[in-house]
């Protein structure tokens, strides 16, 4: 299946139905009075998260979506019926913005979330709603409103809790392959992962997280050079990242190089990337010279604080490791969010105590 990221579709809510001037006309009611009916309301459009979903291809094909306008109101008291909404799928983890304003409109990061990104119109008031003891024969009745229309650009951003980042050749997908049981296309040329992939990393019963692998970054990817910009947002959602740095490049490039230029594009991309828990990982330890140069990078970053891990996708040597390393940042971004949460209902629900140390 092929994987779409980022779709950008016209949609249009339906116009709400308009009032209707009628008077009743029956036999033996000479002054029947008002009968005019309300319009329907027209129907929204509605995007929900499904789970089975894993690209927004669909939306590629469909580029309009228009709602249903609601009836118009009738005589002899009779409402105009009101369209349905129009519920549209899209995969978990999709952020809708409006094209014209740049404003976020809503992220659908959990399955079964629901947004709606145009309002149906409402229905307009017949005139049955206009009598009253003075104007007993109104002539007046409101048209439908008209229902939103905007143009919406739909962005996909993975769910990942620790995101794979490094030059084209680094050795992500194999890593990937090595802790999961994803199976990414691992070949040795530059570029091999063309769009991002996913595999779920298990430590023990009841423990596991996301890991994600996007395509290599070259210098420049925060202008769209290479993959570019195109996959970094998928790393926005991820709470960790890992560097993964080629030990042994087979043109000879500087390691050091490498590391500073990935690290260059991450401070220059959009987002908060650049302060997010990282870990340095050399790869390839089972290649000549791959060791010597893990003590270079070692003694190169433990000034600015970096434990630097060693591992070999090939032989799974330092694989288990370095999952648990992993896990346990992963572990306390968790707990930090979930202290977050509760911070934040303590003080919606109006009981914050006085004493910090009272509070569980």
């Amino acid at each position: 299946m092929k994987f779409v990221d980022e779709v950008e579709i016209e949609i249009a809510a339906g116009d709400g139905g308009n009032g209707c001037i009628a008077f009743r006309r029956e036999k033996y009611e000479p002054h029947g009075g008002p009968s005019g009916g309300d319009g329907g309301r027209g129907g929204s459009i509605i995007l929900l998260a499904d789970v089975g979903l894993s690209t927004l291809l669909d939306l590629r094909y469909r580029p309009r979506l228009r709602a249903g306008r609601g009836e118009h109101g009738r005589g002899k008291d009779q409402h105009g019926r009101g369209a349905e909404d129009l519920t549209t799928l899209v995969p978990v983890g999709t952020v809708a913005f409006d094209v014209a304003t740049g404003e976020m409109l809503g992220d659908l990061d959990k399955a079964g979330a629901k947004l709606v990104v145009a309002r149906g119109g409402r229905g307009g008031l017949g005139n049955i709603n206009y009598a009253n003891s003075i104007r007993q024969a109104p002539r007046i009745a409101q048209p439908g409103g008209v229902g939103d229309q905007r143009r919406l650009r739909l962005e996909l951003r993975l769910l990942a809790d620790v995101g794979l980042v490094g030059r084209p050749n680094a050795g992500k997908s194999s890593l990937v392959a090595r802790l999961s049981a994803a199976r990414p296309r691992v070949a040795d040329y530059p570029f091999t992962t063309l769009v991002p992939q996913l595999g779920v990393v298990r430590i023990d019963i009841g423990a596991s997280f996301v890991l994600a692998d996007v395509p290599g970054l070259v210098e420049g990817a925060h202008l769209g050079v290479g993959l570019g910009t195109r996959f970094l947002k998928h790393l926005s959602r991820t709470s960790v990242l890992v560097h993964l740095i080629d030990l042994a490049p087979l043109d000879e490039r500087d390691i050091l190089e490498d590391f500073a230029g990935i690290e260059a594009e991450l401070r220059k991309a959009a987002g908060d990337l650049a302060d997010k828990p990282r870990l340095v990982v050399g790869n390839k330890l089972d290649m000549s010279g791959a060791a010597d140069n893990l003590e270079t990078l070692r003694a190169a970053l433990a000034p600015r604080g970096f434990d630097v891990l060693g591992v070999s996708a090939m032989t799974g040597e330092g694989a288990p490791e370095l999952a648990n390393a992993m896990f346990r940042l992963v572990q306390q971004d968790r707990e930090r969010a979930a202290a977050e949460a509760k911070d934040r209902a303590v003080e919606e629900a109006g009981d914050l105590p006085d004493d910090p140390e009272t509070l569980e």
